[in-house]
This record gives C-alpha cells, structure tokens and sequence, in this order.
C-alpha cells in the first residue's frame, strides 16, 4: 500500500506560531505513524502541494476576527485547481486567536463546505495569552489526524 501524505499548511509569523507548525509536524511524524509529513507555509504551498495530500491540517492565526491573509491567499490560488478532485478530503484546523476565533472559524467552514472537505473534529480554537499547552494540543490534533489516515478510518 502506498505511503499516504498529510500536507500541514501553517502560518506561522511569530515565534509562538512557529512552535505550533513545529508541534504539528512533530505529532503527525510520531514514531508509531508511518505516513509522509509535509510542512508547507501557505504562501508556498501551491494546487499541486494539495492534490498530493490525502489529508490538509490547517494553521492560522485570527487577524481582524478573520483568518490571516496568507492563509486567504491560499485558498485563492487553491481554490478551484483542487474543487473537484479532492472532495471528501480530511481536514482539520487550529486557529491562534487573541480573541475568539469564530470569525475565523466560521470564514473556513464555508470555504470547506464550498471544498467539500470532511473535517476530523470541531475547529482547535487557541484563544487569549500564550500557554504552553497549545503546542500539546496541536501536536495531538495532528497525531490523531496522522493516525486516522494511515488507519483508512478518515
């Protein structure tokens, strides 16, 4: 069986945000998963970084109660080149909010719906000051999604 590929899109402009792309690439390459990990931020990442994936993990940041621009322009350039040849595909999402996240959150359940991406669980909202227990929870989140497709159950 062929190596499936998790592509993780995050953006990550401040030391603590690179910490949560690091924590992510870290859970979906643990030890017990055998799946190939790409790491990719969103201004690099292009149609064909997606429709290799078998599955998107999806980091950004909540800017003006909206995902970050980058991660928007992702969706810009991705959007179409990838609507109907990944449908289905499983997807999961943290978002480092000051605030609350549900702008943002709520922006990127209409662009999956429009994708018809299936997500593995409610959005990772980390909200308000830095805590250490944010690149926990990201690197499970990324763990459980590595798992579940090397698994065939996403």
């Amino acid at each position: 069986m062929a190596t499936k590929t998790l592509l993780i899109v995050a953006h990550a402009p401040s030391p603590n945000t690179k910490k949560l792309a690091q924590a992510a690439y870290d859970g979906a390459n643990h030890s017990d998963i055998d799946i190939n990990v790409i790491l990719k931020t969103p201004q690099n990442t292009q149609p064909e970084d997606v429709l290799a994936a078998d599955a998107l993990l999806l980091g950004t940041t909540e800017n003006l109660a909206y995902m970050a621009g980058l991660t928007k322009d992702f969706f810009d350039r991705c959007y179409y080149p990838v609507l109907e040849k990944k449908q289905g595909m499983p997807f999961a999402l943290y978002i480092r909010a000051g605030q609350d996240g549900t702008g943002t959150k709520r922006a990127l359940q209409t662009i999956t719906t429009g994708l018809r991406w299936e997500w593995i669980q409610e959005a990772l909202i980390l909200q308000g000051d830095w805590q250490d227990k944010f690149t926990e929870q990201v690197e499970e989140l990324a763990m459980t999604l590595a798992a579940g497709i090397e698994a065939g159950i996403y």
